[in-house]
């Protein structure tokens, strides 16, 4: 049996309409969370920085109590997700390795604009939520315990 290439145009087509508004949506997910969380470099990041940078990217109205910038690239952080992390409690995972992090804290009264942010730098295994392989929610209250748990052995 052969199939014209009108039909299998049509399936094709079929296809794509299934598919990409799925792929849309896991695609959404992950860049929130590459807008909430990602900064490539962390190379002379200060207060005013990352003040500015919590503005710009919307994360202050309100003003958000605690935001963690992770310093790595987009390929590494993604890997938690398979190869470089590891389950962590029901359904999270956490880095193999440490990751150079950000961790901007509001202080002040008002949680109303004009945000104010400490920056604290450093270096520690992180805790993610993954879907279809991809990071799209950062957990922060794990932090604490992550940081006396050794790293794994590779």
């Amino acid at each position: 049996m052969v199939l014209s290439p009108g039909l299998l145009l049509l399936v094709f087509v079929l296809g794509l309409v299934v598919t990409l508004p799925t792929l849309a949506q896991d695609d959404s997910r992950y860049k929130k969370f590459l807008t909430q969380h990602y900064d490539a470099k962390a190379k002379g990041r200060d207060d005013r920085y990352y003040e500015r940078t919590m503005k710009e990217r919307q994360l202050t109205s309100p003003c958000k109590e605690v935001n963690t910038f992770i310093h790595d690239t987009m390929n590494n952080i993604k890997a938690i997700c398979g190869r470089d992390g590891s389950p962590y409690n029901e359904d999270l995972r956490i880095s193999n390795a440490s990751f150079q992090v950000t961790t901007c804290t509001h202080h002040g009264g008002s949680s109303r604009p004009p945000c104010r942010y400490r920056a604290s730098k450093g270096s520690r295994r992180i805790v993610i939520a993954c879907e279809k392989g991809f990071p799209i929610h950062l957990n922060e209250k794990s932090y604490q315990s992550v940081v006396s748990r050794p790293l794994a052995q590779t």
